[in-house]
């Protein structure tokens, strides 16, 4: 498991800016094209709407969500739609996910976490593997979550793993405990097999 470097009481702002700075050197670094693989839910949005405040040259980041709903993009539960509505007017490239797609390495791998230790659309019944021979898989949580009750396509513990860095937000009293027994091993939940086979870079946002 990697090293874990956590960064206490972060605001949307100071996430937007490590989160600049990181992909800032990825272009740097490179001719052509990066990617960064982000989460859905409510935590991201007010980040992505700082990112898209910077001067990074969006024209060459392409947007994966690291998972959906099977729904149409303007449907209000599609992350990939609401993403697209921020990042694309910057420039972004934005990379719907399917069944069918080809994940890319990312320059950075970015991830929220359920309280029941899901990451992406990896909830405990799916029983994910950090060995999948599968990059994306579609899911069926159980239970359901009422809120976006909805299969999802997601990508697989190695597709997100495929990354020079990983960063996590990580909000609530409630989600840090679990994902601090996470970090001390304490149960196998799917965020604990994602960072037990992590080798590279994790940064934890609170």
């Amino acid at each position: 498991m990697s090293r874990i470097h956590f960064v206490e009481n972060a605001s949307s702002a100071d996430i937007a800016a490590w989160v600049e700075a990181r992909l800032g050197d990825a272009l740097a670094a490179s001719d052509g094209t990066i990617a960064i693989a982000v989460p859905g839910g409510s935590s991201p949005f007010p980040i992505f709407e700082e990112l898209a405040k910077s001067a990074l040259d969006w024209t060459r980041v392409a947007i994966w969500p690291g998972d959906d709903r099977l729904v149409p993009e303007d449907h209000a539960a599609s992350n990939v739609g609401k993403i697209r509505a921020i990042l694309e007017p910057a420039g972004a490239q934005i990379v719907p996910l399917t069944e069918d797609s080809r994940p890319p390495h990312f320059a950075l791998t970015w991830l929220g976490m359920g309280a029941d230790g899901h990451i992406a659309s990896l909830f405990p019944n799916t029983d994910p593997q950090a060995d999948d021979p599968q990059m994306v898989r579609r899911l069926t949580p159980d239970p359901l979550p009422p809120e976006a009750p909805f299969d999802r396509v997601t990508l697989t513990i190695p597709a997100l793993l495929d990354s020079d860095a990983l960063m996590f937000v990580i909000r609530g009293e409630e989600k840090r405990a679990v994902f601090d027994a996470a970090v001390a091993g304490e149960h196998d939940l799917p965020v604990v097999r994602l960072l037990r086979a992590a080798s590279q870079e994790v940064t934890c946002f609170t």
